[in-house]
């Protein structure tokens, strides 16, 4: 019965892996389609394998996620804590994604825990939940916005005495590579989350010691994530990449490259889960800002921030839910 339930959270943990992909495909790639500087398929397959590659490069986050956020029971309890984890995220993962709302499936996640833990009466490593998600959560998206304005005001006055059709084509060609380094980066960041709670679900299951990551856990978890992100994730793509600001290559390019620096800084450095599609949509926002403010449709920032602030207890609630549903079945 142990092995069994241990089989099925890492089944779940991997349906929440492709959700995570196809939810959040829009964050590798929507301003490269938006600019026309790939085609949608193209970026697909372009973003689809970075990510593959972008998950072998580092399991800091993944250690942080299994290991840092909740102190979940042994045996089969903390195995039903885990799946209504995963539960409450992918639930929260696709009512965002029906309404095209860009929000967090890291968050989702992190919520989905604390949620669960909570209605198990577990613990909940607070001290690593503010240092670790809420501090970057609200620093990310400060950083984000700021540092991608300063990148495209730095651009527009390098090329200010540029042939506007020339400097346009020449960026369309840049965004190839910056959105392969955002796609690298999603995949660094995404899949060690389902990296980590699969091995915390090995861990309570008695299967696994310690909070290193095996290689066959990164290359389920790395193949999940890349075929979500195949999948593709049109209704999200459609308001990172057109609603929010009208897209050119300079400024989608600028966009993409703060993104990618703020992911690779977080994962490397400080070992922190932080949100993709914050990143993204924050710088989106920053070099949108330096057109004109009228240029950003706030009204549509303004739904998806209230996503943002929803992701977290959302989630937990739908993760306490189902422990409330499945605890009394193996009690």
């Amino acid at each position: 019965m142990l092995l069994t339930t241990i089989v099925v959270v890492i089944a779940v943990a991997l349906v929440f892996d492709y959700t995570n992909g196809f939810h959040d495909a829009a964050n590798a790639i929507a301003t490269s389609v938006a600019t026309r500087a790939l085609s949608p398929r193209t970026a697909l397959a372009m973003a689809a394998v970075m990510n593959l590659i972008g998950a072998f490069l580092g399991t800091e986050v993944a250690s942080t996620v299994g290991s840092g956020i909740i102190d979940a029971p042994q045996g089969m309890p903390g195995l039903i804590v885990v799946l209504s984890a995963l539960i409450g995220a992918i639930v929260w993962n696709l009512i965002t994604w029906w309404f095209g709302l860009p929000s967090s499936s890291s968050h989702a996640l992190i919520g989905g825990l604390v949620g669960a833990a909570l209605a198990a009466s577990g613990g909940v490593q607070w001290n690593g939940v503010v240092a670790k998600v809420v501090i970057p959560m609200v620093l990310s998206p400060i950083v984000g916005f700021t540092l991608a304005a300063l990148v495209m005001l730095a651009l527009l006055w390098i090329f200010r005495n540029g042939r506007p059709r020339r400097l346009t084509a020449g960026f369309r060609h840049a965004q190839t590579v910056s959105a392969a380094a955002m796609a690298l980066g999603h995949g660094l960041q995404d899949a060690q989350k389902t990296m980590g709670v699969i091995v915390l679900a090995l861990v309570v299951g008695g299967y696994h010691e310690g909070f290193d990551i095996p290689w066959w856990v990164v290359l389920i978890s790395a193949g999940a994530l890349s075929a979500g992100t195949y999948a593709g994730g049109w209704r999200i793509m459609r308001t990172l990449g057109r609603r929010i600001i009208d897209l050119d290559p300079p400024h989608g390019f600028a966009a993409e490259v703060t993104a990618s620096a703020v992911l690779y800084t977080t994962a490397f450095a400080f070992a922190a889960p932080i949100s993709t599609t914050q990143t993204i949509t924050s710088s989106i926002l920053g070099v949108g800002a330096t057109k004109r403010l009228s240029a950003v449709r706030w009204g549509v920032a303004g739904n998806i921030l209230v996503a943002w602030v929803l992701t977290i207890p959302m989630a937990a609630l739908a993760a306490a839910l189902a422990f409330w549903a499945l605890h009394p079945l193996v009690a």
